[in-house]
């Protein structure tokens, strides 16, 4: 089958795709966007998170067909999404770095875009709303704790850039 959705706001068309061929294989095999990482193919860890019409899933648990006419965020997308030109980090990604949330690195694209979601909908969450938000995407490096801290940062930063 041809799948013809939206992947980081540009038309993409897939060719051949079986019908148990998950969008997280399109993403990274086909389209040669490998932002979202493959580890347990379950859905378990979060690693292959992407926002589908905005909405964070896991891109192992989503058949590619399901894609069809809608639109894909991935973290390569993620600039492009808060109107940045190629290369500039978005607040969430420059709070990851800043706080040191990045350790071997395999999480956190999941992470980044779970945050941009919680951030788009919530831009000053509480230490629960964070924790919920993150409570699909695991990671073994870090500890969380200066993943919180980052998706913190990240919120006063927008707060402030947002104030007159």
């Amino acid at each position: 089958m041809r799948v013809n959705f939206t992947v980081n706001g540009r038309p993409q068309e897939a060719d051949d795709v079986w019908e148990g061929e998950s969008l997280l294989y399109v993403l990274r095999e086909r389209l040669g966007l490998p932002g979202s990482k493959n580890a347990c193919e379950q859905g378990e860890c979060g690693s292959c998170t992407v926002r589908l019409d905005g909405v964070t899933v896991c891109a192992c648990l989503v058949a590619a067909g399901q894609a069809e006419g809608r639109e894909v965020t991935t973290v390569e997308g993620l600039a492009g999404r808060a109107g940045l030109p190629d290369g500039e980090l978005t607040p969430v990604q420059q709070a990851f770095v800043d706080a040191g949330a990045v350790q071997c690195g395999f999480c956190t694209p999941g992470l980044l875009v779970a945050a941009d979601e919680l951030l788009e909908c919530d831009p000053d969450p509480s230490d629960a709303d964070i924790r919920e938000a993150l409570s699909g995407n695991l990671c073994r490096c870090t500890g969380y704790e200066k993943i919180l801290d980052a998706v913190r940062l990240a919120a006063a930063r927008t707060g402030e850039a947002a104030r007159p």
